[in-house]
């Protein structure tokens, strides 16, 4: 085992561990998995030795395939054993899917009374802790004790610059700590994940459905080495920051859109709502808005084949699912291309209709919480578009 993972979940088996797998050297390398809170998951792969069915649904049929590279599979609650992975010399790779509400530093309490997870980290660093950033630092606080060198640390969740992001929030948590130390034992690698994976209905329970597509491009260094993800189609770049603008605003964008408006007109799925000519026409709308900015990386075609993905009816992604953490999503997908188009002097109808759809669907949201309370013309265009999607 060389790769830790924690976030075990259907876009982790059908993205990092389908890389893994598919490496020439798979057979040097291997993922010992943990979830975020559940337990029932891990249990049932542990059963299994980590093997899995993956089911990759096309239009036109499926593609089964058994996938090896994840040995081992924890919950959450064994910090021990998490722990003890950090104190061997063979982990080089510690992945993330934790999606975007894990990137917290865990410098206060969710429930009142009870100490933080920096207070916990403070007393003993070895004692049992929530939050992702807290589990990290431990671990590597524990890795730095036990004598070992550093190891490439890869968020693999929809945010920018994740690799800078996840080093600031351990930096903080490690100050209020006194843990600074560790996180320098560490290199923090910044990726654009890519493979629409919903929540399987299979009679397996640890089956994973996804989509034939799939796009992993990283940047960073790896002091321990890594695998041959290149030979299964991840592409290392200096910089990934075009790959996830593209894919934050148009993919990811765009399934917020019909994510928020797709409910009003009654429908459940992407598939669904892509499939209704005027949600694709405000889709057509928002990706018009949203590429604005983007550098030329052949954005029509990738459009196009978005459309295709979307259209998939085989492949059951629901709106509700896509709506979950709404305010962190709007953030990070929509607000960068409202405010670019604020600086213009424009009102952009696209953007404005994911907000007005948003609060529509978010009982007490309000512009003010996305920091535009002042822009009074927004705010008038917001209400006004609300009122007609209503």
């Amino acid at each position: 085992m060389r790769i830790l993972h924690l976030g075990l979940g259907g876009f982790a088996r059908a993205h990092q561990a389908w890389y893994t797998d598919h490496a020439p050297d798979a057979e040097q390398w291997g993922i010992a998995a943990f979830s975020h809170r559940g337990t029932d998951l891990a249990a049932r792969l542990a059963a299994r030795e980590g093997r899995y069915t993956l089911i990759t649904r096309a239009p036109d049929g499926d593609r089964s395939e058994v996938i090896e590279s994840l040995v081992a599979a924890h919950p959450g609650s064994d910090h021990d054993v998490w722990l003890d992975y950090w104190r061997r010399p063979e982990p080089a790779v510690v992945t993330l899917t934790i999606t975007e509400a894990g990137y917290v530093p865990g410098t206060s309490s969710d429930v009142p009374g009870t100490p933080s997870d920096a207070e916990t980290l403070r007393a003993d660093p070895r004692a049992p802790v929530a939050t992702a950033a807290a589990r990290l630092l431990a671990g590597l606080v524990a890795r730095r004790e036990a004598g070992h060198g550093p190891v490439a640390i890869v968020p693999c969740d929809n945010l920018p610059g994740n690799g800078e992001l996840i080093e600031r929030v351990l930096a903080e948590l490690a100050e209020a700590t006194g843990h600074s130390a560790a996180v320098r034992h560490a290199a923090y690698v910044s990726t654009m994940v890519d493979r629409i994976t919903p929540y399987s209905t299979e009679d397996d329970p640890t089956a994973v459905v996804t989509e034939p597509y799939t796009e992993w491009v990283l940047a960073g260094d790896f002091p321990a080495g890594r695998p041959a993800w290149e030979e299964a189609g991840a592409r290392f770049m200096a910089d990934v920051t075009p790959y996830e603008d593209r894919k934050l605003r148009l993919l990811n964008g765009g399934h917020s859109l019909l994510a928020y408006a797709g409910p009003l007109r009654g429908h459940e799925t992407v598939a669904e709502a892509v499939a209704d000519p005027v949600c694709r026409a405000w889709l057509a709308q928002w990706w018009e808005e949203a590429s604005r900015g983007l550098p030329d990386m052949e954005l029509a075609a990738y459009r196009d084949a978005l459309l295709e993905r979307f259209a998939n009816p085989r492949i059951r992604h629901t709106l509700a699912k896509i709506a979950e953490n709404g305010h962190q999503k709007i953030t990070t997908r929509v607000l960068p291309v409202l405010r670019a188009e604020r600086e213009q002097g424009r009102l952009p109808e696209g953007a404005i209709r994911v907000l007005a759809a948003w609060l529509l669907r978010t009982p007490g949201a309000s512009p003010a919480d996305l920091g535009l309370a002042d822009d009074v013309e927004l705010a008038s265009a917001v209400a006004r578009q609300a009122r007609e999607l209503a």
